[in-house]
């Protein structure tokens, strides 16, 4: 599984590359903090929501520390997704190396 730290996907993001975030927090973590643009799918239910994700499309997947997130990142790898990241860190890391204005918890 591939792996980007929060300042090389923003770094990629601000480049042009079309990546989607796919945040797999549960919606109460949301209401604390969240990346704009980031599409929702909680882990909790991810096996039944995936499918609104397209198979070609370049997804970097986001939870709280990256745990969650690999977990969801390997489910779409096993469903034949071809460019899938998880984000070491989470939103946690993207706090302290990206936007510094986020609500951590």
């Amino acid at each position: 599984m591939q792996r980007i730290t929060p300042s090389g996907l923003k770094e990629r993001l601000d480049s042009g590359e079309k990546i989607t975030i796919v945040d797999v927090r549960e919606s109460e973590e949301l209401e604390i903090c969240c990346l704009p643009d980031a599409v929702h799918i909680p882990l909790s239910g991810f096996a039944s929501c995936h499918t609104e994700l397209d198979p070609a499309g370049s997804y970097a997947m986001l939870c709280h520390h990256g745990i969650r997130s690999a977990q969801a990142a390997g489910f779409l790898i096993e469903a034949g997704f071809q460019d899938v990241i998880n984000v070491d860190g989470g939103i946690e890391r993207w706090a302290e190396e990206v936007d510094s204005t986020l609500r951590r918890y």
